[in-house]
């Protein structure tokens, strides 16, 4: 392919060779810085697997036990701690505090009541009345005199009469004159004052119209030196220089974090084969070709005999065993022969019970206790009736 059709491919800007090596450094300057990162980055991560699948669990859970004994010790000695401040609570606090308002307080209180409700109420309520009526005779009476037959009449006639006479004849003709000028006044003045705005607004309004041209003609010549020296310059740098340099920057991290992330692999891949060829081939090995014909060995020699002589000495224990319950039970048939007599004997197994019959009669008595094997009670199995 050559750079013709190359530049129709690319779709950024025309490649050239110095934009090709210049690409290629830069990719390379990034791998070398990205590829620690990325190795870091990978054991990192293998690190935490290992730890969150082989050291949290069991930290988890003796965290967990250790504050289940934690909570238990703080628990029993906490409950411990409120037992005793319970004790000594009820102990020197609220019992003296009962026995006192038991034994001092509600006597006393008693005593106080009757005192206030059989002596002081009485002297109270007559002291009372009498400076009630003290006060009534010596205070009330002579002010209200004095304010129905004084009082009122004095400010009747001495002020309120003249007040209204002099408000009606004197101060309403004033006052309407008074407002008749201020009201002539004030038109006059909002006359004077509103053509001297009128003036004032027309010269502020030619004036703000100059000083808006003015400014208009400012804000286009500053616009248009910034857009020419500061936009223009900073929109080509941004076009021309930081969007390739910041788009090959991009690409060329993408590129290394993916190379970086093989070249680790790799790295990781080469150690684990080293880990097999060194380790875990040699233990292999020797489990397959020490450990397995040994245990085997051990199994065929050691632990099959030693199973099956367990097996005998269980099967000749048993066979023991039974031999023995089976020789006293027929010492316990002997000894129940020669203790009941001849007529047990013809009896194939041990002796049973006896249905009890009543006197004089053959009739079975269903609710009648069987009668006792015991020889002292005669022959049980002597015809009866």
């Amino acid at each position: 392919m050559d750079d013709r059709e190359h530049q129709e491919l690319d779709r950024y800007a025309p490649e050239t060779a110095s934009n090709r090596l210049l690409r290629v450094v830069v990719r390379i300057v990034v791998l070398v810085v990205v590829l620690p990162v990325r190795m870091v980055w990978d054991l990192a991560v293998a690190g935490g697997q290992v730890c969150r699948r082989v050291l949290l669990p069991p930290a988890g859970r003796a965290l967990t036990a250790l504050a289940g004994g934690v909570g238990w010790v703080l628990e029993r000695l906490f409950g411990g701690i409120g037992w005793v401040l319970g004790w000594l609570i009820g102990t020197l606090v609220l019992r003296p505090l009962r026995w006192l308002y038991t034994s001092v307080l509600t006597p006393l209180g008693h005593g106080l009541r009757w005192i206030g409700t059989a002596l002081l109420l009485p002297a109270l309520y007559g002291l009372g009345n009498g400076i009630g009526w003290l006060i009534t005779v010596l205070l009330i009476v002579p002010l209200r005199f004095l304010w129905r037959y004084v009082a009122v009449p004095v400010v009747r006639f001495g002020l309120v009469v003249p007040a209204v006479w002099l408000y009606a004849n004197v101060l309403t003709p004033i006052g309407l004159g008074t407002a008749w000028v201020l009201s002539r006044l004030w038109q006059g003045t909002a006359w004077v004052l509103g053509t001297l705005w009128q003036g004032t607004a027309w010269v502020l309004a030619q004036l703000w119209r100059g000083i808006a041209a003015t400014g208009r003609g400012l804000g286009l010549v500053v616009a248009w030196l910034v857009m020419t020296l500061l936009v223009a310059p900073i929109g080509w740098a941004y076009r021309r220089i930081l969007t390739p340099v910041g788009r090959e920057i991009a690409a060329a991290f993408e590129v290394a974090w993916r190379i970086a992330g093989y070249v680790s692999r790799a790295v990781g891949r080469a150690l684990a084969w080293l880990a097999w060829h060194l380790i875990g081939a040699p233990v292999s090995w020797a489990y397959r070709t020490v450990c397995t014909p040994v245990g085997h060995f051990l199994r065929d020699a050691v632990w099959a005999p030693a199973r099956r002589a367990a097996a005998e000495a269980g099967r000749a224990a048993r066979s023991a065993l039974t031999t023995a319950r089976e020789t006293v039970r027929q010492a316990r048939r002997d000894a129940w022969r020669a203790l009941v007599g001849a007529a047990a004997a013809e009896r194939p197994g041990e002796p049973r019970g006896i249905p009890a019959r009543t006197l004089g009669s053959t009739t079975t008595v269903p609710s009648a206790a069987q009668a006792s094997e015991s020889p002292l009670g005669g022959d049980p199995f002597a015809k009866q009736g």
